[in-house]
C-alpha cells in the first residue's frame, strides 16, 4: 500500500466488530499500516462519526476513558483534514455531480483535499473514480 489512503469511519467501526472477525481483520490492517507507514488519513468528520458509534451504539460502548485512549493513538495521528468553507464547496459539487449524500460527499471531499488515491469505504461505489480519487471497498470479496 504505497498510495495515500483516506479511511471511511465504518472501517474504524469494523476494527472493534468481533462479530465479523474477517472485517475486523481487514480494518485493523487498513489501520495499523496507516499509523505505521504513515499512508493512511481520516478528517475532522470521521473522528466525530465514530466517537458517537463507539460511545452509543457498540454492542458494549467504549469508555469516554477508552475512547479518549483511541483518540490519542489513533484518531488524532491519522486526521489530518479539517473542515472549511473550500471542503464544504466541493462536497457540494460533488454531491451534485455524483449524486451522493452531502455527507458521504464531506468524506470524498476530505480525501481528494488530502490528495489521497484511495477512499477505503464500505458505503460508496466501489471502483468508482472522482478524478484522481479510487473507492474501494475493502470488503468486497467477502460477499
Amino acid at each position: 500500500m504505497n498510495d495515500k489512503y483516506f479511511i471511511d469511519t465504518n472501517i474504524l467501526v469494523y476494527s472493534f466488530n468481533k462479530k465479523d472477525e474477517q472485517k475486523q481483520n481487514i480494518s485493523q490492517k487498513i489501520i495499523n499500516d496507516a499509523l505505521e507507514y504513515s499512508n493512511g488519513i481520516i478528517s475532522f468528520q470521521v473522528v466525530q462519526e465514530f466517537l458517537n458509534v463507539a460511545l452509543r451504539k457498540f454492542s458494549i460502548p467504549l469508555t469516554f476513558e477508552d475512547c479518549v485512549k483511541y483518540l490519542n493513538i489513533v484518531l488524532e495521528p491519522l486526521c489530518e483534514i479539517s473542515p472549511d468553507m473550500d471542503l464544504y464547496r466541493h462536497a457540494l459539487q460533488i454531491s451534485e455531480r455524483w449524486r451522493y449524500s452531502f455527507y458521504d460527499s464531506l468524506i470524498i471531499s476530505a480525501a481528494i483535499k488530502g490528495d489521497c488515491k484511495i477512499l477505503y469505504s464500505e458505503d460508496l461505489q466501489h471502483k468508482q473514480s472522482i478524478g484522481n480519487l479510487v473507492i474501494l471497498n475493502p470488503f468486497i470479496e467477502l460477499k
